[in-house]
């Protein structure tokens, strides 16, 4: 039985004094998330023109939603080791953020 594809597409906010911080936290993300079974694509895009307020948007592509958990607790093995607190990273550097998971209709 084939699975269907799975996103994550997180959408922020970033002040011009963090975009180099935020860029080099996605990149960490990134590394851990590319060497994970299921993988197909992570993308960083940075907003060009338009009047939208979210000028960075990160989508993740995965096989399915049954390779969720693993990565989850990978990555949070990763930030752990580091010590790297998402939620007081985005609080310290002003960074508001819209995450949510979907799937193709």
């Amino acid at each position: 039985m084939a699975t269907a594809p799975f996103y994550r597409v997180d959408k922020f906010i970033v002040p011009d004094a963090a975009r180099q911080a935020f860029i080099d936290a996605v990149d960490e993300t990134d590394a851990v998330m590319r060497t994970q079974p299921g993988f197909v694509r992570h993308d960083l895009l940075e907003q060009v023109g338009g009047p939208g307020e979210y000028n960075f948007v990160t989508v993740a592509e995965w096989e399915s939603d049954e390779v969720i958990p693993a990565v989850a607790a990978a990555i949070a093995r990763h930030q752990a080791k580091r010590r790297f607190d998402r939620n007081a990273f985005f609080a310290e550097h002003g960074i508001r953020a819209d995450i949510a998971t979907y799937r193709v209709l």
